[in-house]
């Protein structure tokens, strides 16, 4: 199974090829995150992991793409809501 950091560092490098290649430093990330750069930097590395993430991403596994896209769309929909209040 794959580690929940190799999961991180994924989705991390993936934010940096949608912003045209520009790095995005942990910093930045842990700050839009909420949590501390230690923190961020932890879970890159796999020093420490956020007890849902694996859990999360078995779920996530079980669906089809276009339910994964879906859902992760949802997300983002009750996250800019949350935001706007």
């Amino acid at each position: 199974m794959m580690n929940v950091s190799d999961i991180f560092n994924i989705v991390h490098n993936a934010l940096e090829a949608k912003n045209n290649g520009r790095k995005i430093s942990q910093k930045a990330m842990a700050e839009e995150l909420g949590v501390s750069m230690r923190t961020y930097q932890d879970w890159r590395t796999g020093k420490a992991q956020p007890i849902a993430a694996r859990a999360l991403m078995q779920m996530l596994g079980e669906l089809d793409d276009d339910e994964i896209v879906r859902v992760v769309k949802k997300i983002k929909a009750l996250d800019e809501q949350s935001d706007a209040k």
